[in-house]
């Protein structure tokens, strides 16, 4: 198999129309309005895929593509116009078969938990998950580096809200070193993190993490495993939706290895609802898609966009999408006029029709195709009937996914979360550690002046004199910010009423959750 066969329909379409494996690393576009067929062209390319033994991520928007999991079925009311249409197009072997799939869910609901670090994801991401401001994302990049250099291992949310708190506590000290941290900024990332956690987000945060090689298997019969992201969910969410598949995405660029241009890629990733990545995003995220984009080829990887409009995809990336498929686009306005404009404009030219009269005219499971022929070159645009899917069309019941669940090569592999030693306990421990050295010094120094008092009195002292210089502990130039910090309860916080708050702040504050 050397292409997956995606349409045709005669004289008045155009020619049979494949995706050449070979160039199915050079990324795609799946384009059209809402109801014109995407996501059916979305389910035969992740057919066509599986069968080459190519595995396949994508994410279920609509809760439609669970179908893959199931063979189509002749009593299914489209089952003659599936038919018929593919005597037309030339589909002589056309029949219904299930595909092997993996369903994942952040929310472990409808599919395996899908977990990372937050180590993993990383200030940058993590950032734009929050829609921090730039101040606070620099206070969050300070938060990481100290991690880093204390050993802190930041695994869920509790590890960085311990962490913030901390880094609120040490602020003073850690100015001088990294610049100004203020009690605003911590606040509020604090409070993005509340909101994040109500949302539901602190299920994707944790262990165990996500094992890549889990999403890059193939069944016994040598067919690529279709995993299916959840997403109708994630969608009342979509920052934490797009910023998910942008990690997943970067986490396969740094880890795969270089594999230049393989006969047929490793992973084919689609990206639904695409428009999600790019709104509102800052300039440095748009530049790291594009890296992204640009390189991870390379490595076999082949990433094909799913949205309603081509220009909600950056000018940049959208001309490194080599293989695409427009559905019909409605020109309503005057924006949608230019749009159209634009999206005919990226086509090679066919001097048997009008490609922007095309991609207006074009009905329900149709579509404008262009994919790359000899050399990596566009092939001329053309009309094209796209073929009928040999999986079921819609949703799988509840009970039918169990059942793929079950028997899934995962299974009992992700659904038990795991609460390892991390920053949460390290940090709770230093407090511990430095409420108790706050008492010790203060029963020293009270040890201290009774003895001096008895001593100017002219009397015994029963106790050892404690001389007061060895109450007062002082910083060590190459003391650590945790030896610091200790130093600093000792130092200023005595009596009664600084051991409430010692034990307040850095005691109860672990021991309460």
């Amino acid at each position: 198999m050397t292409e997956i066969f995606i349409g045709g329909g005669g004289p008045e379409y155009g020619a049979r129309q494949g995706l050449r494996l070979g160039y199915a690393n050079r990324h795609g576009l799946i384009a059209g309005a809402t109801g014109t067929g995407k996501t059916v062209t979305l389910q035969i390319l992740a057919e066509g895929f599986a069968k080459a033994g190519v595995p396949v991520f994508l994410s279920d928007v609509k809760g439609d593509l669970s179908g893959l999991a199931a063979a189509g079925r002749a009593d299914f009311k489209l089952h003659a116009a599936f038919m018929e249409r593919a005597a037309r197009i030339g589909l002589d072997d056309y029949t219904y078969e299930s595909f092997p799939v993996t369903f994942w869910d952040l929310f472990g609901d409808q599919g395996h938990p899908v977990r990372t670090t937050v180590s993993e994801m990383g200030p940058l991401l993590l950032a734009r998950l929050l829609e921090l401001t730039e101040a606070q994302e620099g206070v969050l990049n300070i938060a990481f580096r100290l991690a880093d250099e204390e050993g802190l291992p930041l695994l869920d949310l509790k590890d960085l809200q311990a962490l913030l708190v901390w880094v609120g506590e040490s602020r003073r000290d850690l100015s001088l070193r990294y610049g100004n941290i203020s009690t605003a900024s911590i606040g509020a990332i604090q409070r993005r993190l509340l909101v994040l956690e109500n949302q539901g987000g602190a299920r994707l945060f944790g262990e165990p993490a996500l094992d890549l090689g889990d999403l890059m298997t193939r069944d016994a019969e040598g067919r690529g495993r279709i995993n299916i992201l959840a997403a109708d969910r994630l969608m009342g969410a979509p920052r934490l939706y797009a910023t998910f598949l942008l990690w997943l995405l970067s986490e396969l660029f740094e880890e795969l290895p270089e594999v230049g241009d393989p006969d047929k890629p490793k992973l084919v990733f689609f990206f639904d609802e695409a428009h999600l990545l790019f709104d509102g995003a800052p300039p440095a995220l748009v530049d790291k898609v594009e890296q992204v984009a640009r390189l991870i080829r390379s490595k076999g990887v082949g990433v094909y966009f799913i949205t309603q409009n081509p220009d909600d995809v950056p000018e940049d990336i959208l001309g490194q999408l080599g293989n695409r498929i427009q559905h019909a686009l409605r020109a309503f306005t005057a924006r949608d006029r230019k749009a159209l404009r634009m999206a005919a404009e990226t086509y090679r030219d066919n001097p048997r029709f009008d490609i922007e009269a095309a991609i207006r005219e074009v009905g329900v499971g149709e579509a404008v195709t262009s994919l790359l022929e000899n050399k990596g070159v566009p092939s001329m645009a053309e009309r094209t009937l796209i073929r009928p899917p040999s999986s079921r069309l819609g949703p799988i019941d509840a009970a039918t996914r169990a059942q793929v669940m079950a028997a899934s090569p995962v299974a009992g592999k992700y659904e038990h979360a795991q609460d390892r030693q991390s920053a949460y306990e390290i940090l709770a421990q230093r407090a511990e550690e430095a409420a108790t050295a706050a008492e010790a010094a203060e029963r020293r120094e009270e040890e201290a002046e009774v003895a001096e008092r008895e001593y100017r009195a002219g009397r015994r002292y029963s106790g050892t004199r404690v001389p007061r210089s060895t109450a007062r502990r002082q910083y060590s130039p190459g003391a650590r910010i945790g030896e610091a910090m200790t130093q600093a309860v000792i130092k200023e916080l005595k009596g009664t009423t600084g051991r409430r708050i010692v034990r307040g702040i850095l005691g109860g504050l672990f021991k309460g959750r």
